[in-house]
Formats: structure tokens, C-alpha cells, sequence
């Protein structure tokens, strides 16, 4: 797992009984007004301890002055990638158009100054009532272990609470240079607006104690003033009894972990998942499930429960998925996997290194999983499938008008997997069993892919970004139109912005000194219509870069993190 490998939730007006929120006259939630999915429940995140600070004082920072254009339909960004299935797709974006995104309209608004790295991607709620006054809020977190909320067309902060406890200090990096200068936030929290009084934001929050003890804690945070919420934060500990005594996958130490991928929130459960410090040992793939309004754990799994390497659960930054069942995806990382198999066709140890796996939410149980012929021989390679993450499609229907229920994902060996959730193919060592491999059509993956209009988006290390469109459920062998400028290290974790058919276009972040932020035409990538660095006078930059970020797209702002602020774009006066 070296690094060498490296929801839009629409304020409408109504909550489908599933908790699936759709685009209409309804209060807040989930859309895909382009291709309905079925599987865009509402998220929320985890829990911090620590001050709250005041509100409503704060400096924006440089940059343009905005347009005050009203956006038609609100939106709120509630979790990573714009919803459960992590398709990055906003469709309820009404003000930026393939028009007005350009350099001479379009730009740096201001910079929101925050005390430590951004790795997570941040959050949005619109027109939130603090203070007897409707903001519209951007939540940060920062690898010190902060939590802000910024008025997004102010720049001024609403509040800023400290996740760190008296007596502790951030978590060092354990001598590997993935998260550095120190650990504090690093995964994407995730906000249930309807969550206790005023809505929660949930998040976790790694520190060192005065004995050298290292912790994990889950927090849940007001939304509108960052106290503390149902009796948090807690203490992340698990234990395994089907792991080997003694083992990584018997009992889980906060120290040998950190959390890298983005909270899911599904069925009223908050899971955190877990990657190691690079490749050091013991560690194991633990994945835990707590109840959103007691904060209580009710599941814990552990994918390598007789391993102490791995595999661990990283994706770039990605997070776990969930379809509209409750069902959960993820692609693990390298580590140990039996290729011999029980009477069902599963390792016959339970260790699911490299594959994508399929989780039954009521029991947190592996129900399916899909793992390459080659599997045990890229695991010694280091070559991660978890490098990056799982998107979840809408049903497509094939060419016998059968709808197909799919998942996709890449990794280091640059292929797409694209794979059947009904039946996913499992493992044998003559050959891959599933919906359709596309071999050798990207270097390697240490990112996201995004969705939209049928056309699947891939940003590779080193390489363009690049459409792969479906035409009835199978994806094209090439890019349709493909970028000009090649992302180094480690490519791109593309988002959309559309509102509904029209006006879809393709954001993603160039980690870069200047960072650049990029903006593409959705039907046709050759067609840049902004960059960062294209204005006079370093107008539009906003800092250095930073890995595995994806910007966030709501009301006409464009939101990116840095190594220590969230640039806010916009339309200028």
C-alpha cells in the first residue's frame, strides 16, 4: 500500500421512507435529475472534542469580488464526492455554465486561512440559520486537528472548534511521509443536516497523549456552533474474535492506524475505515459501523483478520460506497488473500487483500467480492486495486433491455474493473469472471473517478484526464476526448457540475506549485474552459498543492483545498 502508489444532498422538498433523497419539492437530500441511481441516501459524519470558538469574526482573505447571482435550486455538499455512491456529480448547479466559466468572469474570490493541511474535502450546507442570520457554510478540516465553518460569500469564520484534548499533541507521522507535517483530520467527515438540533457533522480525530499512547476518536459536532453532540467524542477500540490471538486483526491499536478514507454515513450508521502508515507492520482492515445518534459502535469487521500486513483501506481519499439496500463497496488494498477457497467460493481465511469487496450493512459481513487471477502476485508487487476508489453506477440496461447493477474501480495496474454487484465474480487463478476488463487503458490509478451523463471520468498519475462513455452498460475501450494537460503525482479526482443535461462541466485540481484548478467541457475534454494560472498577474492562485484533493461545486462556488486554506471560486463582479 506504499504511496508509491503514494453528495450533493438537494435542498428541495421530500424524504423518500428508503432515505433516498430525490430532486423535486422536498426539504433536503440526494439527486441524480440526469440518470437516477437509486442510491443517494443522505450521509453524515463523525465527532470531535475540544473549544468552540466565536463566530462571525474572521478575515476572507485575497482575491476577486463575487457575483451575487441566486442560485435556482440550493444545494448542500454533505459528504465526499456529492453522494453514497461517490459519483462526484452535482446536477443542481445553476449559476456556472460552460459560458460564464472563463478567466475574464470566473475566478479567486478569496482564501480562507485555516491552521493546518486540508486533506479532506470540504463540506457545504446553504443558507444555514447561526446566529438568527442564513449563511451559506463551508466546513474545513485540518490536520491540526481544527474544525471551521466559514461564511463561503463572506470569508468571515462562523465558528472554529480544536479537536485536540488538554495534555495531547497531534499524532506524529510514525516515520512515513503519507500525511505529513503531523496527523490530525484526515478523512472527509460527513454531515446529516437533520441530525439533532440543527444538524451534525461527523469526523475523526487522531492525537498523542503525555505517555506516548496515541487515540482515535469519533466526534460529532453541531453544525451550527461545533459543541460537542450526543455524549461524544468516543474512543475508536475494536476486537476480533475470529483474528488470530495476538494479531493486527484481533484487536485494533489506534496508533498503527490512520484515517485516510472518507466517512460513509448510511442506514443511520457512521463507518470509519482504516489504512496503515505506509506499508509498516502489524496492521489489518478494520472497518467499523456507529450508531449516528448515540454514537455507540454497533459493527466491526476486519477484511484481514489473520494478517499482520494488510490489507489496509486507503483509496486515495475515497471513501466506502453504499447502493440503495444499504449494501457497501470498497476496493482493499495489497495484503494477504488465500487463494484457496471454502465450499462458497471465499479465501478460505477471510483475508481479502486486493479486491472489491461487498458488505452486508445489518451484519457487517463480506456477502461478495471480486479478486484478480493475478491477485496474490500484484500484492507482493505493491500493486494496490485500493490505490483507488469504487464508483457506484446507476442501473444501466444492456443490449438484451436487461438493467445492470454495476461498480467500477481501478488501481495501480491501470486497468478498469467494471463489476456486476449482483455477482461479482469472486476469484480463480485461470481468468476474471466479471462484467468487463479494460486492460491497459490508464497508468496508474492513485485516485477517484467521477460520473456524469453516462460517461465515466478518469484522472491517472502522469496522464490526461480522460471519458469513457457507456453505451448500453459496457464502457467504451477508449477515451472519447481526453485533457491536454497531463496531472503529475497523483493525478486527478474529477467532479461535475451540470444543471440536469445542460451545462455539465468537468473540475478537477493539478498538484502543482502553484496548485491549479482546471475546468473542462463534460462532452469534450480537449475543450478547457478555465485554469487557475491563466489570469495576469497570479490573480486566480492560491497556494501550493496538495495530494488526492477534489474540489467541491455548489450554489456557483468551487471550493479547494490547499496545504493551509480553502480557495473559494467564483463568478466575478
Amino acid at each position: 500500500m506504499s504511496l508509491q502508489k503514494g453528495s450533493t444532498s438537494v435542498r428541495t422538498s421530500c424524504l423518500i421512507a428508503t432515505g433516498l433523497l430525490f430532486l423535486g419539492s422536498c426539504g433536503g437530500g440526494t439527486s441524480d435529475a440526469v440518470n437516477p441511481t437509486n442510491n443517494g441516501e443522505s450521509t453524515a459524519g463523525s465527532t470531535g472534542s475540544g473549544s468552540t470558538g466565536s463566530g462571525g469574526t474572521g478575515s476572507g482573505g485575497s482575491g476577486g469580488s463575487g457575483s451575487t447571482v441566486t442560485p435556482t435550486v440550493r444545494t448542500d455538499v454533505v459528504t465526499y464526492k456529492n453522494d453514497v455512491a461517490r459519483t462526484g456529480q452535482n446536477v443542481t448547479e445553476s449559476v456556472l455554465t460552460l459560458t460564464n466559466v472563463s478567466s475574464s468572469t470566473f475566478g479567486l474570490l478569496r482564501n480562507l486561512s485555516v491552521d493546518g493541511k486540508v486533506d479532506a474535502q470540504p463540506l457545504y450546507l446553504s443558507q444555514l440559520t447561526i446566529s438568527s442570520a442564513a449563511h451559506n457554510v463551508v466546513y474545513v478540516a485540518t490536520e491540526a486537528d481544527s474544525v471551521y465553518a466559514f461564511d463561503s460569500d463572506s470569508g468571515a469564520t462562523l465558528w472554529h472548534v480544536s479537536l485536540l484534548p488538554s495534555g495531547e499533541t497531534l499524532s506524529d507521522t510514525h516515520g512515513c511521509d503519507q500525511v505529513t507535517p503531523a496527523i490530525g483530520i484526515t478523512s472527509t467527515p460527513v454531515i446529516d443536516r437533520t441530525a439533532g438540533p440543527n444538524g451534525a457533522l461527523y469526523v475523526v480525530a487522531m492525537s498523542k497523549d503525555a505517555t506516548a499512547a496515541y487515540h482515535q476518536r469519533l466526534h460529532a459536532l453541531d453544525v451550527t456552533t461545533g459543541a460537542e453532540l450526543f455524549g461524544g467524542p468516543v474512543a475508536i477500540t475494536a476486537t476480533n474474535t475470529s483474528g488470530t490471538p495476538g494479531s493486527a486483526g484481533a484487536s485494533f491499536s489506534p496508533g498503527q492506524y490512520e484515517e485516510r478514507a472518507a466517512l460513509l454515513l448510511s442506514q443511520g450508521i457512521v463507518y470509519t475505515s482504516w489504512t496503515s502508515h505506509c506499508d509498516e507492520p502489524p496492521y489489518s482492515g478494520w472497518i467499523m459501523g456507529y450508531n449516528q445518534s448515540t454514537l455507540a459502535q454497533v459493527s466491526v469487521l476486519n477484511i484481514g483478520p489473520h494478517s499482520d500486513t494488510g490489507p489496509a483501506i486507503w483509496m486515495s481519499g475515497g471513501g466506502p460506497g453504499a447502493d440503495s439496500s444499504g449494501n457497501i463497496y470498497l476496493l482493499a488494498a495489497n495484503g494477504t488473500f488465500e487463494p484457496t477457497l471454502d465450499a462458497n467460493g471465499f479465501p478460505n481465511q477471510q483475508d481479502y487483500g486486493n479486491s472489491f469487496l461487498k458488505l452486508t450493512a445489518s451484519s457487517l459481513t463480506v456477502s461478495d467480492y471480486f479478486a484478480m487471477w493475478n491477485e496474490v502476485a500484484e500484492s507482493a508487487a505493491d500493486q494496490d486495486l485500493g490505490s483507488g476508489g469504487e464508483l457506484i453506477l446507476p442501473d444501466l440496461t444492456d443490449s438484451t433491455n436487461t438493467v445492470r447493477h454495476l461498480v467500477v474501480g481501478a488501481g495501480k495496474d491501470g486497468n478498469i474493473y467494471v463489476v456486476n454487484r449482483d455477482n461479482m465474480g469472486k476469484y480463480s487463478p485461470t481468468g476474471n469472471s466479471i462484467w468487463q476488463q479494460l486492460n491497459g487503458v490508464l497508468n496508474p490509478v492513485f485516485a477517484t473517478p467521477g460520473y456524469y451523463g453516462g460517461v465515466l471520468y478518469y484522472g491517472d498519475l502522469n496522464g490526461t484526464l480522460k471519458a469513457f462513455p457507456f453505451t448500453k452498460a459496457m464502457l467504451a475501450t477508449a477515451p472519447s476526448s481526453q485533457s491536454s494537460t497531463q496531472f503529475p503525482y497523483p493525478g486527478t479526482s474529477p467532479a461535475v457540475s451540470a444543471n440536469g443535461t445542460s451545462n455539465g462541466i468537468v473540475w478537477t485540481y493539478e498538484n502543482s506549485s502553484p496548485a491549479v484548478l482546471h475546468a473542462y467541457d463534460a462532452g469534450n475534454l480537449a475543450h478547457e474552459l478555465y485554469n487557475s494560472s491563466q489570469a495576469a498577474n497570479s490573480r486566480d492562485h492560491f497556494g501550493s498543492g496538495n495530494k488526492f484533493i477534489t474540489p467541491t461545486i455548489a450554489d456557483g462556488k468551487v471550493l479547494v483545498g490547499s496545504q493551509n486554506s480553502v480557495a473559494v471560486f467564483g463568478l466575478l463582479q
